[in-house]
């Protein structure tokens, strides 16, 4: 689009978006912003606060702030509608940080787009999906036609398994099992409900097979208990384990 091309999204289904702005007055900036900082929540209390909380009372906390951004984004969220863009708060109204939770996808922290949809400098066909690509066009599932020089895959990201089978084997990613998501029973994240991450930062079925990953901050605290447990095991420590995780969801 910046450089003078015509775009047109295809929204397949609904998505979750929150402007960075408010998400950031309204959400992390309560602990992480400078203004956090004069208050004496250095980033380490912060990734500890966050840490504390447990992953089964979460949700209550995304719904409050999405109440929270609904009021505060109320014209933002209508126009956008308005444009036809299918929008969601996920599937309690717990929003855009109880997604990442859950399955990792189905959300945009809004940095522009947003607007230029709104606007309709970029078009936007939704609640349809890609029936058969052709030599200059895409065919869509309500069979109308759109004419492409270039198509862009913006699908997501795929599940952690995946990575694991190209990395080392599907053997391994089977016996370890689904990686990320609580089994929350919600769009993407099946259960049985397990109250952790599945198979982040801990002992897995696979011995010797570490699994490290998440935002910045979580990236930043948990590392420590990671380097903790892979560096008792070199010393020769006892590093009994309550119970390894179950394997649900292989493949």
């Amino acid at each position: 689009w910046e450089h003078g091309a015509h775009v047109t999204m295809i929204q397949r289904s609904s998505t979750t978006v929150v402007r960075s702005a408010s998400l950031m007055e309204l959400g992390i900036g309560r602990l992480y912003s400078e203004a956090a900082l004069a208050a004496g929540i250095t980033t380490e209390r912060a990734d500890l606060i966050d840490a504390s909380m447990p992953f089964a009372l979460k949700h209550i906390g995304g719904q409050a702030l999405t109440r929270q951004l609904k009021e505060r984004d109320a014209d933002f969220y209508a126009r956008l509608a308005a444009a036809g863009f299918q929008l969601d708060f996920g599937a309690d109204e717990s929003g855009q940080g109880m997604k990442a939770i859950r399955n990792g996808g189905g959300f945009y922290i809004d940095v522009g787009a947003s607007e230029l949809i709104i606007s309709g400098a970029i078009k936007l066909r939704s609640g349809v999906g890609i029936e058969r690509i052709q030599e200059q066009s895409v065919v869509l599932t309500d069979g109308s036609e759109l004419p492409a020089d270039l198509i862009i895959y913006a699908t997501g990201y795929g599940a952690a398994n995946e990575g694991i089978a190209k990395l080392i084997s599907q053997e391994v990613a089977d016996k370890v099992g689904k990686v990320w998501g609580l089994g929350s029973d919600t769009h993407g994240d099946p259960g049985p409900w397990e109250g952790e991450l599945r198979n982040m930062w801990k002992p897995l079925q696979q011995p010797g097979l570490w699994i490290h990953g998440g935002n910045l901050a979580w990236s930043r605290f948990y590392s420590h208990y990671v380097a903790l447990q892979i560096k008792a095991r070199m010393e020769g420590l006892s590093t009994p384990v309550h119970r390894l995780a179950p394997v649900h969801h292989a493949g």
